[in-house]
Parts: C-alpha cells; sequence; structure tokens
C-alpha cells in the first residue's frame, strides 16, 4: 500500500504540473484550477507516503518519477525536445530509483 500511495502523488503532481504548462502561467482558469487541486493532492498523498518512508526515499522517488514522467509528457504533449546529456541524467534518475527499490532497506518491501 505505501507503493500505491506514492505512486498516486507522483500521478497528481505530473498532472498538476502538466496542468501548469497548459495553464499559460496561470491565464487559462481550467488548467490553473487542476495545477492547484493536482498539486494539494499530490502533497498530501506524499505526507500519507511519508509514514512508511524515510523523507528522503520518498522524496527521491517523487520528484525523480516525476521529472521523468514531465519529461515525456512535454515531448508528447508540448512538443519540447531533450538532448542526449538530459536524456542520459534521465536514465540516472530512473537507475538511482531502481537502486533504491532493489537494494535499500530503509523503504518498506
Amino acid at each position: 500500500m505505501p507503493y500505491l500511495t506514492l505512486a498516486l502523488a507522483v500521478l497528481a503532481e505530473t498532472i498538476g504540473t502538466t496542468a501548469l504548462q497548459a495553464s499559460q502561467q496561470f491565464t487559462r482558469p481550467l488548467p490553473a484550477a487542476i495545477t492547484v487541486v493536482a498539486y494539494a493532492a499530490a502533497f498530501w498523498l506524499l505526507s500519507l507516503a511519508l509514514r512508511s518512508f524515510p523523507v528522503g526515499i520518498a522524496y527521491a522517488i517523487w520528484s525523480g518519477l516525476g521529472i521523468v514522467f514531465i519529461a515525456v509528457i512535454g515531448r508528447l504533449a508540448f512538443g519540447q525536445r531533450l538532448d542526449w546529456p538530459a536524456m542520459l541524467g534521465m536514465t540516472m534518475i530512473l537507475a538511482g530509483i531502481l537502486v533504491i527499490h532493489l537494494f535499500s532497506r530503509t523503504g518498506p518491501h
């Protein structure tokens, strides 16, 4: 259950950040409202995940996955391209998350 809560927090953060881009600097009311609600949900869900995860581990997973998902959404939805160093860095972020999940004893398993 802790991983599901953290995954939902990542999803909410990803929705919030996507809506933030779509809000065009908060000039479009619906995406702006979605941003506020999604970020509130993301932080609430992250706070619930902190019952089971150390803050450093939870935040590393939450922010790392959010970065990667937003980069993919930025490419697909907004036509934003990443260069090779950016893609390499994101691959390293994913590798770090896998190392934490597979080898660290600090999170729930």
